[in-house]
């Protein structure tokens, strides 16, 4: 992973919405210590049971959490883009976590020292209310993740994923490859594949190994289960997209 030091290097370091959401104290606290980094398609950010040395602000990339078996399954318990951090057991104060986190769509983000988040957590106010009310909504996808992974059909899971994965870019169109996505579902590479060919048949989606196109977001939300629905108002009552008071 290549680290570029100056964040003014690039235009709107603020495209993450938690930066954003920082008030020009706190932002000007921490831009000293933001570093741009290149977060490549498959790149793994931590492995289970790792302790990070920096957290990650993605912008233009989507990260999978995952919770691998001792059988090599994998199966995605959430997904972090633009609108979070990666690395929540750094200020939560767990330090490790058995989940590993992995670059489903490439991109770039930011990442900042895990010592530094720690220290601004326990300062308290309003960066600390900020990150427990990400975490809130976190908590809240993976829960709704694994209840539709247990109880849902790869149809339904694979909308569900597409959604939130394109809103996570804030764009219409990712690119990854379809191991990836076997691995966030769970499933077989050829079910995948078979999948994204019906949806692309219904109008819904415009599929090529793995770039993959939104064409009528209204007919994916339909085929998807209401844990997308859920994710999403959560996500839009918990993090409204303003400066944090």
């Amino acid at each position: 992973m290549s680290a570029v030091p100056a964040v003014d290097d690039f235009p709107n370091p603020r495209e993450n919405e938690l930066l954003a959401s920082l008030p020009d104290a706190e932002w000007q606290r921490w831009l000293p210590t933001l570093e741009w980094v290149d977060l490549p398609l498959g790149k793994v950010l931590y492995e289970s049971g790792s302790t990070l040395s920096h957290v990650y602000f993605p912008t233009t990339a989507v990260i999978a959490l995952l919770y691998e078996l001792q059988n090599g399954a994998s199966s995605e318990i959430a997904v972090v883009g633009n609108e979070g951090v990666v690395g929540i057991s750094q200020f939560m104060g767990g330090g490790s976590t058995p989940s590993r986190a992995l670059v489903q769509c490439a991109g770039r983000g930011l990442r900042l020292p895990a010592a530094e988040l720690k220290s601004e957590f326990a300062r308290g106010g309003v960066v600390q209310h900020l990150l427990l009310r990400y975490t809130q909504a976190l908590i809240t996808q993976m829960f709704l993740t694994a209840a539709c992974n247990r109880h849902h059909s790869l149809d339904q899971q694979m909308c569900r994923w597409l959604l939130l994965s394109l809103d996570h870019l804030g764009s219409n169109q990712l690119v990854t490859t379809e191991a990836v996505i076997a691995s966030m579902l769970g499933a077989r590479r050829e079910h995948v594949i078979d999948r994204a060919h019906r949806l692309q048949q219904d109008g819904a989606i415009l599929y090529a190994a793995g770039n993959i196109k939104l064409l009528d977001r209204k007919l994916l939300e339909q085929r998807s289960c209401e844990c997308y629905a859920v994710i999403s108002k959560e996500y839009g009552r918990l993090l409204p997209r303003t400066l944090a008071t």
